[in-house]
């Protein structure tokens, strides 16, 4: 036997109001994560900014005081201290992870080429703040910058400008015995996810005969990617972590381990997003 409900009337939920204590205390605590939020990253940022032109300062004033290798072994290693203690300063605060122990295990190595993917402008950053004897590419523009290039020179770190002779200069780093930081793309990776790589990371390799370790580097952000604006605040925590890839020895034509390397990045990096995405579900 079916009993019947009887009929209640409906009461309206009444609306919260805007002045409502535990409304205003949430409003206040997002305010207060957003404010410290804001202040740790920029001036994160800014304590990068002017540690690098201290140092800058400094390495300009010891340049051509110090032996040219010796000068850039202390040079590069000097930076990559700075680098890290950035980095650790900006995660004791919590809204960045970072995970770069992978990069540990090529300190030891020999010279190789580190060619990694490029997300945002802080990639070489996160690379080099664990490797003590890297020199990297850079664009012209960075190298004469006035708050980069003093330590940029001090630490023999190449121009691009002029292709034979960063591809000159490239190698003779490698033949001492240092390493090598190139980006394939040459700038960072376009959101299309599409990778279109240069070649003159294979032609250094194959000229200074020397392999090319290949690291991801993965991210849940576009933060300071290709088109992010410097003051568009992102979703934190930002997270960051680095993993090394296949090595590659470059004994034949360029064109084809170049084309190679393209799928290879393309497919482990299209897999890795397919992976987030199901994790996120």
């Amino acid at each position: 036997m079916r009993h019947r409900i009887p009929d209640q009337p409906l009461r309206p939920v009444a609306a919260v109001s805007r002045n409502d204590p535990a409304l205003r205390a949430v409003r206040g605590l997002t305010f207060l994560r957003h404010v410290y939020e804001y202040g740790v990253l920029y001036c994160g940022l800014l304590l990068f900014g002017l540690s690098f032109f201290a140092w800058s300062l400094a390495a300009t004033v010891l340049h051509p005081l110090l032996p040219r290798r010796f000068g850039a072994r202390l040079g590069q290693s000097t930076i990559m201290w700075l680098f890290r203690a950035c980095i650790t300063a900006i995660k004791a605060s919590g809204i960045v992870k970072i995970d770069l122990s992978a990069l540990d295990t090529l300190r030891d190595e020999g010279p190789l080429i580190i060619a990694p993917n490029h997300p945002s402008m802080l990639d070489a950053v996160l690379v080099v703040s664990r490797l003590p004897r890297v020199a990297c590419i850079m664009k012209a523009s960075i190298w004469d910058n006035l708050i980069l290039g003093g330590g940029a020179r001090f630490a023999a770190y190449i121009r691009d400008d002029c292709p034979f002779t960063m591809i000159r200069a490239a190698t003779t780093a490698l033949r001492a015995g240092g390493q090598l930081l190139m980006f394939p793309e040459g700038t960072r990776t376009r959101q299309n996810g599409r990778y279109h790589f240069k070649g003159g990371f294979a032609f250094i390799a194959k000229t200074a005969r020397v392999p090319v370790q290949t690291v991801f580097i993965e991210t849940n952000s576009p933060f300071l990617g290709k088109g992010w604006s410097l003051f568009k605040k992102p979703a934190f925590p930002l997270i960051y972590r680095a993993r090394l890839g296949r090595r590659y020895e470059v004994d034949g034509a360029i064109k084809p381990v170049v084309r190679e390397l393209e799928n290879y990045f393309r497919d482990t990096l299209s897999a890795g997003l397919a992976a987030h995405a199901r994790d996120s579900d």
